[in-house]
């Protein structure tokens, strides 16, 4: 008898990708019994429309050197193809299409949860995958409205955030301990935060 396929579906802008989206990852993985977990970066927020990221070529080659080595991480770039505002559901019914017999987990920020009736499609949301908060320190915990099925991982909240390392960079601070070394070589290489 096949086990049940776990699949976790961590989105986001990854701009850049640093150390607490590694440690939310392993948390899943470990608390979850995934058997993959996919970095799916997204080309624009619907909930962030004026702010840009960083060029999404920028964004993939740092989520590689991050995941470099770590089997059960993948990286999907399938938003960043699709283009213009990348919406939850569209990669949810992918996934639900590519992996029919999967459970599937998709992880948020604790404070998205109680928001997910805002989303593009809820109806839908609901039905294609359950929903794991991820803890911010310091933070309320999450509320999953109905009908959405929903839990909390209780590992490894870090208190750091793409923005912090970015405001770093262009203060020429040091962003050591917040990203991979080679994520860190990579960012002052480039001054694409400059």
């Amino acid at each position: 008898m096949n086990a049940e396929l776990k699949i976790g579906i961590f989105g986001g802008s990854f701009d850049p990708v640093h150390l607490g989206h590694l440690l939310v990852a392993q948390a899943a993985v470990e608390e979850l019994g995934l058997d993959r977990i996919f970095f799916i970066p997204a080309a624009q927020s619907p909930f962030k429309p004026e702010t840009k990221p960083a060029p999404a070529a920028v964004r993939l080659q740092l989520l590689r050197l991050a995941l470099a080595g770590k089997t059960n991480c993948e990286i999907d770039d399938q938003e960043i193809r699709r283009g213009g505002i990348s919406y939850t559901v569209d990669t949810l019914c992918d996934y639900a299409k590519r992996f029919p017999n999967a459970k599937l987990f998709y992880l948020l920020g604790a404070d998205n949860a109680a928001k997910l009736t805002a989303w593009r499609e809820p109806a839908a949301l609901a039905q294609l995958a359950e929903f794991v908060a991820v803890p911010r320190p310091g933070g309320a915990p999450a509320v999953f409205p109905l009908p959405f099925r929903g839990r909390t991982l209780n590992g490894y909240p870090l208190a750091v955030s793409s923005s912090e390392i970015r405001a770093r960079v262009q203060a020429g601070r040091t962003i050591d301990h917040l990203v991979p070394p080679a994520v860190a070589e990579a960012i002052w290489g480039s001054r694409i935060y400059v």
